[in-house]
């Protein structure tokens, strides 16, 4: 073989390499990297004070637990090119009601009191986003303010402790085996967002609507329906989360998820999914949740007050949103 005809197959495998770099779109695996390099920092940095241990490393899982589940949900509603901001105070409504409930009626009808909070406020804000056309930012900011106040009046601002222990040791306060409830809640609700997401039709539908929602009408999707569906979902997530606090802390309390909403749309703007609507990653999300608990879980051992983390945690909203994709 000629020196040529060498150099030309390497010089065409060259242009293909190129081409795929180009083509790449980075954007969608920028927070796996990001998480390694944060990971690989933290346990340079933190090597002494026991960032690495097994217990810390379980602890980043179980903190981010409840972060992740409300996210899954947020990242339909995202997807679909819609926002919740009442997720929250959904999770804080949903825990006082649940205590409230298991402390009267016992552990089903307390259970279905929390499910009922997402239930109702879901189908609450779906109906005034896709039957009367308010943007999705307004409903749920005010249906915000409407929970968390709902919440504190019931209570009158008083915690209501959980003396259940099924409970407690289902949501959150148990292990299942070796691995912590927590753990599992998060893991069934990855594991269930991804599959409907990506291999179903409702998930394709998801996406479509808001990819284009001309584009989607014309095809024969009811996309009112759909925005009623996410929006449901989300506040259904939002109240598991609330019901995981109370088993985890073991008390219901206005307070439990506030901030939480500003977390979940970070976790899933970091996680790869369009903030403009028409693209969708689980996995993402899950990475993206676990990223911010990661660098929480750092700063608390680096010593950072609570301020310091809150700044911090500005900036990683403010990053997600730069990094967000492009239609």
């Amino acid at each position: 073989m000629s020196k040529a005809n060498t150099i030309a197959p390497r010089d065409t495998a060259a242009r293909n390499f190129g081409t795929v770099l180009k083509e790449l779109d980075w954007r969608r695996y920028v927070i796996y990297i990001g998480f390694v390099v944060v990971f690989i920092f933290f346990a340079i940095l933190l090597r002494d004070q026991g960032f690495l241990s097994p217990n810390n490393l379980l602890n980043i899982f179980r903190q981010t637990a409840t972060i992740t589940v409300i996210a899954v949900g947020m990242t339909y509603v995202i997807a679909c090119a819609e926002i919740d901001l009442s997720v929250g105070s959904v999770a804080g409504l949903s825990s006082v009601c649940t205590a409230m409930a298991l402390s009267q009626f016992g552990l089903v009808p307390g259970i279905l009191a929390g499910l009922a909070v997402g239930l109702v406020v879901g189908s609450i804000n779906g109906a005034l986003v896709s039957l009367l056309g308010i943007p999705s930012f307004l409903v749920t900011l005010g249906m915000l303010g409407i929970a968390v106040g709902v919440a504190q009046w019931i209570t009158a601002s008083a915690p209501q402790p959980i003396l259940n222990d099924t409970f407690n040791m289902l949501f959150g306060s148990g292990n299942f085996g070796p691995v912590p409830g927590l753990v599992v809640w998060s893991a069934i609700f990855v594991a269930i967002g991804a599959v409907v997401l990506n291999r179903t039709r409702f998930g394709r539908q998801v996406l479509a609507t808001g990819g284009n929602r001309n584009a989607a009408d014309f095809t024969g999707i009811n996309t009112k329906r759909i925005k009623f569906q996410v929006l449901l979902i989300s506040a259904m997530a939002a109240s598991v989360a609330g019901m995981l606090y109370a088993g985890r802390l073991q008390s219901g309390r206005f307070q439990w998820g506030s901030g939480d909403e500003l977390s979940a749309i970070a976790a899933v703007i970091l996680g790869g999914t369009s903030l403009f609507g028409g693209f969708g990653s689980i996995i993402g999300t899950l990475f993206g949740a676990l990223l911010i608990g990661l660098i929480n879980n750092g700063l608390i051992l680096a010593g950072l007050d609570s301020s310091q983390q809150q700044v911090v945690r500005g900036a990683i909203i403010i990053l997600a949103v730069a990094m967000a994709r492009k239609k």
